[in-house]
């Protein structure tokens, strides 16, 4: 994971089952790159899922909303970059935004932006950031 001047640029690998039947990334596969850049950038902060369950209750959250523009088409398998930031930090919300990149960063492939809600695992209603989580993603914030 690289450090930018806003945000994280976390390194990924396309995979031959991530290509669709014409040789691009297929669109659903989009979302899950997010989610392990995500998940990526947290477990460089010692936060994750150990067996079977979140280490901290910021981790039970759900996505509210997700949206991608798509540039151009990644045509290979190989590295790509996936740059995240976050646009803003509420108290029970987050708004990250995110971009594909060539890996030498000359090509911007996708962008978009994924809202997140942190929810009480026992009632499934928002609940607040915790101030260690509050601390952490607040490195991204734009």
């Amino acid at each position: 994971m690289m450090q930018t001047l806003t945000g994280t640029v976390v390194p990924l690998t396309v995979h031959f089952d991530d290509l669709d039947p014409v040789g691009v990334m297929h669109n659903a596969r989009y979302a899950i790159f997010v989610e392990r850049a995500i998940s990526s950038f947290w477990a460089g902060h010692g936060v994750g899922f150990f067996n079977g369950g979140p280490s901290t209750e910021d981790m039970v959250a759900v996505v509210a909303e997700f949206s991608i523009k798509f540039l151009a088409p990644i045509r290979s398998t190989g590295p790509v970059d996936v740059h995240l930031w976050l646009d803003s930090l509420g108290e029970t919300s987050a708004v990250w935004a995110f971009r594909f990149l060539s890996a030498d960063g000359t090509t911007v492939f996708a962008e978009g932006k994924r809202v997140m809600v942190k929810i009480d695992g026992k009632t499934g209603r928002p609940s607040s950031w915790t101030d260690e989580g509050r601390r952490i993603a607040a490195t991204l914030l734009a």
